[in-house]
């Protein structure tokens, strides 16, 4: 006698129910981010884009905001003709958010690649690089209909031999401080801030540093590891409370905003937070800098107004931080304090 399974008939429902309007190939939206971004990347098969991506598509950086599909279509070739075998690989899948109202996918992945073709990076130096990029992308109905996207590009421009204000010096000269306003997300979206205490606690964690209060001690195992801006790397309390001391002790924080808010349990890993956020400010010094010889930068001319946009990832351990990826465009930071002294000097 065959018997039957009542669980395996309610499992593919709520299965089919949780990713509603998306291809019933996709299991799960981490399933669906890991595999697109597979199809376009490591399969090269660019024209997908207009498959996964609606149009027009917001899609902002620190540095820029695009609309068209075709942005990132082009977008995508200029990264491969100077990283040709540009490698994305998925380190983590933070989601938040369902089928009816738009899910948010913050989805890090680490890049091994070379840079063996010309481009706004400069003159080929056959380097091998490794370079860490977290993109938070709204996904409704099968496409990606917002994106918010942090690229670590001082860790670019330290392994192909410039340094983060260098590098943006060059894009200064070559086209100016230009981004405009981003639009916002889809009307159907509604930014996702969890209440979870742990959630809360590491986003209050963060808002306290730019209030020039340190939360270290109570905040993050004996044990953190931190890994920053330009692929930098800290462990324990006093190194990872000097970066966030001397981040916010070089820019005066006016106003501090959590944009995004998710946590992440019970899927056999460790509980994971992903956080965006951004700080209007003014800029103080150049200590907040990677790279020593930035920081050591003469010239330097307080007062710029720079807006930093940050993406954190943390995995924790019994309630405290063991491991926190903190995603800043620190090229972007100098291009706004570029542009400013050179509209004051003129």
């Amino acid at each position: 006698m065959n018997s039957l399974n009542p669980a395996a008939p309610i499992a593919a429902i709520a299965q089919a129910s949780s990713m509603r309007g998306f291809a019933a190939e996709f299991k799960n939206l981490d399933h669906y981010i890991r595999v697109i971004t597979d199809r376009i990347w490591e399969g090269r098969r660019l024209q997908d884009i207009r498959t996964y991506y609606s149009d027009p598509c917001i899609v902002e950086t620190p540095s820029s905001v695009s609309t068209s599909v075709q942005a990132v279509i082009d977008g995508t070739k200029a990264t491969l003709a100077m990283f040709p075998d540009r490698r994305l690989l998925a380190e983590d899948v933070i989601q938040s958010g369902d089928a009816e109202g738009g899910f948010l996918s913050s989805h890090r992945i680490i890049s091994p690649m070379t840079h063996a073709g010309d481009g706004s990076f400069g003159t080929a130096t056959g380097r091998k690089l490794h370079v860490r990029t977290i993109a938070d992308c709204v996904c409704k109905d099968n496409r990606i209909t917002h994106e918010w996207l942090v690229r670590d590009q001082a860790a670019i421009a330290l392994q192909v031999g410039s340094t983060p204000r260098t590098l943006a010096q060059k894009f200064i000269t070559e086209r100016g401080w230009t981004k405009s306003t981003a639009g916002p997300a889809p009307s159907y979206y509604s930014s996702n801030i969890s209440q979870h205490a742990l959630a809360q606690s590491y986003a209050q964690a963060i808002e306290s540093w730019s209030q020039g209060k340190s939360p270290i001690a109570k905040a993050y195992d004996d044990a953190a590891h931190h890994i920053g801006p330009g692929n930098t790397t800290r462990f324990g309390h006093v190194e990872i409370d000097a970066f966030w001391t001397q981040l916010f002790s070089a820019f005066k924080v006016k106003q501090f905003t959590v944009e995004h808010l998710a946590l992440q349990t019970g899927d056999g890993r460790a509980d994971r937070v992903a956080l965006r956020w951004r700080a209007q400010c003014e800029a103080q010094s150049a200590a907040f800098a990677c790279s020593a010889v930035d920081q050591n930068a003469a010239g330097f001319k307080p007062g710029a107004a720079v807006e930093i946009m940050g993406i954190n990832h943390v995995e924790f351990n019994r309630g405290r931080v063991l491991r926190e990826f903190v995603l800043i465009d620190e090229v972007a930071l100098w291009m706004q304090i570029l542009a400013s002294a050179a509209t004051i000097k003129n």
